[in-house]
């Protein structure tokens, strides 16, 4: 149960990564990020389909293709400061900057382990989205379909930034990541005795495995 509980994990961790990646190099504004992600799903999937037992064992060049592409569609500061939450205010300049640099390579290590053992028959961006709201920030619903027939839904927000659309959070099988990094900092400020610099020495997000596999509500 143990070892099928933490696949399971890796599986869920996963899907963060490949929604990520399946975002286009430089969104731009001017095309929607439906179009544009569903445009991309077939390039990334040639890219990675097939390969997997290559990038497994090389996996440095796994991880820097993941770092290129998380590089080009999210936005690490915006995310750090959110994951900081209040305790942003009160860090120095330096500090929040190596925390949104710690934050980003944990989350490219640990995807890079998942993209090697997730098996995905399908990927697909949903035919009815919810309308856009305002003219900066949108939403998009998609659905990874596992090789057991399992569906996991993911959806991720995204802000208008510099003429580019960029991811700021993701909700996986209804687990809201972006709360959870949130309150996961939370708790180690406070387990620390609000010191900045230990709590980013030893940033290791957690994700509890029974409150993926069960879901959430976000």
């Amino acid at each position: 149960m143990q070892t099928q509980r933490a696949f399971s994990l890796r599986h869920l961790i996963a899907l963060w990564a490949l929604a990520l990646m399946l975002l286009p190099f430089q969104a731009q504004a001017q095309t929607s990020p439906e179009t544009l992600i569903r445009d991309n799903i077939t390039e990334f999937m040639a890219e990675l389909d097939g390969r997997k037992d290559y990038y497994a064992a090389n996996i440095d060049e796994l991880k820097a293709l993941v770092n290129e592409s998380l590089d080009e569609v999210a936005d690490f500061r915006y995310i750090g400061a959110s994951v900081m939450g209040s305790y942003f205010r009160n860090a120095t300049p330096e500090q929040r900057s190596r925390f949104a640099d710690v934050f980003r390579q944990t989350l490219i290590d640990t995807y890079t382990r998942g993209l090697v053992t997730f098996d995905y028959r399908e990927i697909r961006v949903l035919d009815n989205q919810r309308p856009q709201r305002y003219d900066d920030q949108t939403s998009v619903a998609m659905e990874v379909v596992g090789t057991n027939g399992q569906i996991y839904p993911v959806s991720y927000s995204l802000r208008l930034s510099d003429g580019q659309w960029r991811v700021v959070n993701v909700i996986v099988n209804g687990i809201n990541l972006g709360l959870t990094f949130r309150n996961q900092f939370d708790q180690a400020m406070r387990d620390n005795n609000r010191d900045y610099d230990a709590v980013i020495r030893g940033w290791s997000p957690e994700i509890g495995v029974e409150e993926l596999e069960q879901g959430g509500d976000a």
